[in-house]
């Protein structure tokens, strides 16, 4: 006698894996979300700590002009900096792609380093929201 599974068998258990797929997929979607948020955050905390080390070795922060370049090359835009040194290896870009922001002044506090989240535009809410060092 041949053993095999029903057309009514094989459905129950398509219904059943679409359902769990339907519970689980948008909780697995948040948390990448949520990953992607704490990476900009660290990435962040280490660009900040790069930058009080520049400027400890030349009394002041990089310009808005020179940017964060000026932790991998030395610049070549006034004021040149007389101690420095390379700080990074390279400038990493946000989780989304995209180069993080740097301004001196900040608006946030003296400097800020910031990514502007998901959508790529300043403001917004939830993922799209604004990661920056004053957080």
């Amino acid at each position: 006698m041949a053993r095999g599974f029903t057309l009514i068998e094989l459905m129950v258990v398509m219904v059943i894996i679409g359902v769990l797929a339907a519970l689980i997929v948008p909780n697995v979607l948040d948390r990448a979300d949520d990953a992607r948020v704490t990476a900009a955050k660290t990435d962040i905390a280490n660009i900040v700590q790069q930058l009080k080390m520049y400027r400890l070795d030349n009394q002041r922060y990089p310009t808005a002009e020179q940017g964060l370049q000026a932790l991998i090359a030395k610049p070549t835009t006034g004021p040149i900096p007389n101690n420095w040194k390379p700080y990074l290896d390279k400038l990493p870009n946000d989780p989304w792609g995209r180069p993080y922001q740097y301004l001196n002044p900040g608006i946030k506090g003296e400097i800020d380093v910031m990514s502007f989240g998901a959508d790529g535009q300043s403001g917004g809410e939830g993922k799209d929201a604004d990661i920056g060092s004053w957080q």
